[in-house]
């Protein structure tokens, strides 16, 4: 007789969507894993997926630029240094477009429904979403505030670019961090976590390597920020990993990104500036206090499931809903 865990007050099981195609009693990095290790066909994954990161906003922004041209204003992309409403809306676009991509990349090359990427159940838990937000976002939102509540320069703004902006931001940031989980923690978090026989040497491999790379892509030199990178992103995976899904990444990321751009827009500060500007110096001690938040939170995660252990991929013969091995509910 198959006996059920009690869902923690974190995870509770979601209806499944899983296919045939994704396998059964595996957690989130494992999905992708197979009898060969296809490292050739992960590698063009991943240039595909940074191929996006690139183009996407390449393609977007210089649409945008043409209208901004019109209006008489050169944006950063056509070298200027105009941040404008809709430089601002296309850069968050293109970055949310990295979800569909993410998904049509795992799809092609692997076979595996794009869907998967939400989860272990292949669906985005709302529930899960909403619960984290209510517990981790107020600390979270604090923290991250009051390290952006330094001596600025201010730029001079319109008062109508500054509301577009602020609309943009609110409407389509959540939306940019959700493509960068998708990418990041999502896909090649899979992939490199497929390249190992032991699943517990690929979840390093996938925390560590998608950490860095996307530490490295971010363009840091700062020592401060390097770190602050480095433990959010490989915070951000192990969350993944033990609540099987990108929920709670995604709403660490926007809450970050939304609210210190909401900050930023308040304070005019030059956007196009002090979001490219990670050069050395720029970084202060306080980077480490929202870099120990992270480690907190995701201890906090860790503890929540200790019982249960990670969330696991639905077992079809197990009759029951949720993430699950051999027939056993682990959430």
């Amino acid at each position: 007789m198959t006996t059920m865990t009690k869902p923690n007050w974190l995870l509770t099981p979601g209806e499944p969507r899983d296919g045939p195609s994704i396998p059964a009693g595996v957690e989130y990095h494992r999905v992708l894993a197979g009898d060969k290790r296809r490292i050739g066909r992960g590698i063009f994954a991943i240039i595909l997926l940074l191929a996006g990161l690139v183009i996407f906003p390449t393609v977007i922004g210089r649409a945008a630029a043409l209208i901004d041209v019109q209006m008489g204003k050169t944006p950063p992309i056509l070298g200027g240094t105009d941040y404008t409403p809709l430089s601002h809306a296309s850069s968050m676009i293109s970055l949310g477009l990295l979800i569909p991509w993410s998904m049509l990349i795992q799809r092609w090359l692997y076979g595996v429904p794009g869907a998967s990427l939400h989860s272990v159940t292949s669906r985005f838990r709302f529930g899960l979403l909403g619960r984290s937000l209510l517990v981790f976002g107020p600390a979270w939102l604090i923290v991250n505030v009051l390290g952006a509540l330094t001596p600025v320069e201010e730029s001079p703004w319109s008062q109508t670019d500054l509301i577009a902006i602020f609309i943009a931001t609110m409407l389509l940031t959540p939306l940019q961090a959700a493509g960068e989980e998708y990418g990041v923690r999502g896909l090649i978090f899979r992939v490199i976590g497929s390249w190992t026989r032991n699943p517990r040497a690929g979840l390093v491999a996938g925390v560590l390597v998608s950490s860095v790379l996307f530490t490295a892509i971010h363009g840091a030199t700062d020592p401060y920020i390097i770190v602050w990178y480095f433990v959010l992103w490989t915070g951000l995976a192990i969350i993944t990993w033990r609540t099987g899904g990108l929920e709670i990444a995604v709403m660490l990321h926007a809450v970050l990104n939304t609210f210190t751009l909401i900050l930023a827009t308040s304070l005019r500060v030059d956007l196009g500036s002090s979001l490219q500007d990670r050069s050395a110096g720029v970084g202060s001690p306080y980077q480490l206090v929202p870099a120990l938040t992270v480690i907190v939170i995701t201890a906090i995660v860790w503890w929540c499931t200790r019982k249960s252990g990670p969330a696991l991929t639905f077992d079809s013969l197990s009759g029951g809903g949720g993430a699950g091995r051999s027939g056993r509910s682990r959430v």
